[in-house]
């Protein structure tokens, strides 16, 4: 009895020390982060930084609007193509798909989670980027948001659909049964009754993928064209915009931080709180929904 005591006790350490590690690594992140980035904060100031629509490290501009505004365009655009996919792929996985079809579908969506981000910006270059391409808009190269969204949209898809499948299959079967007996079809109780029900975890869900969405890299340095403006319509068309070239927060580290020194590098790590402060935002906001969901 003794020994199995201390065993449990042992494995209880073990687990705390891991939970202790892991909030240790992030605080570690997140302190060096700040740090380096402080002289950029003090130099440029909070608000020339945010709000400077100029970003030429050469001449001392170093605003960061136009990444802001890359980063959140880009993820709208994933958002409204990757949803409405992982949504459907999710009803159909919790409440239509036979075994068997379920056996085969849900492995394929998994799969895609586990795809490099290079490959997919590999598939945006050579698939997507020629297509859009083809749209006969002045100045259209097909690098741009609408490839990126394109490409972001299918990265969020398995954390999207993976927990609103989750969401919608803890929905009590009581609902569903007492729905069908009031005469109800099938459809009409999935949109009327379970999707309402698993709303809260929808919800998070979707803010999952955004913070999915917002933390991308590579894929997005090879098909946004990483031009340092503000997303804007190429012509007098507002939907051209989505063939506006941009660059992402993180884009805009990962393509200069080689070669920044100075106050150029503390910039680029005041990019990274900034990103880092987005992606607590939409985490927390995730949880206290998953937390609703839960109660």
């Amino acid at each position: 009895m003794q020994v199995r005591y201390a065993v449990d006790r042992g494995v209880k350490y073990v687990l705390l020390a891991s939970a202790l590690i892991s909030i240790f690594i992030v605080f570690m992140i997140g302190a060096l982060t700040v740090r380096e980035g402080l002289p950029a904060f003090r130099e440029i100031g909070l608000k020339g930084l945010l709000l400077g629509t100029s970003w030429r490290p050469q001449s001392g501009a170093y605003g960061l609007m136009p990444m802001i505004a890359g980063s959140i365009v880009v993820t709208i655009g994933a958002v409204l193509l990757g949803v409405p996919l992982a949504l459907g792929c999710a009803i159909f996985l919790a409440e239509i798909a036979p075994d068997v079809v379920r056996g085969i579908v849900r492995p394929a969506i998994e799969l895609l989670a586990g795809i490099p981000s290079v490959v997919y910006g590999l598939f945006g270059m050579v698939v997507l980027v020629p297509l859009i391409r083809k749209i006969p808009v002045p100045y259209n190269t097909g690098f741009g948001v609408l490839s990126a969204s394109m490409v972001l949209a299918i990265m969020i898809l398995p954390t999207v659909t993976n927990i609103s499948e989750d969401a919608i299959r803890s929905v009590p079967r009581s609902y569903r049964e007492g729905s069908l007996a009031l005469g109800t079809t099938h459809w009409q109780t999935i949109t009327g009754v379970v999707l309402p029900s698993a709303r809260s975890g929808i919800v998070a869900a979707i803010i999952l993928g955004v913070g999915r969405a917002l933390g991308e890299t590579m894929a997005m340095i090879m098909v946004i064209g990483n031009s340092v403006i503000i997303p804007s319509p190429l012509t007098d068309n507002l939907l051209t915009m989505a063939l506006s070239q941009a660059r992402t927060l993180t884009g805009n580290i990962a393509v200069e931080i080689n070669y920044a020194t100075g106050i150029h590098e503390s910039a680029l790590y005041a990019t990274g709180v900034v990103l880092f402060v987005l992606i607590m935002i939409v985490n927390s906001i995730a949880r206290l929904l998953l937390r609703e969901r839960s109660n």
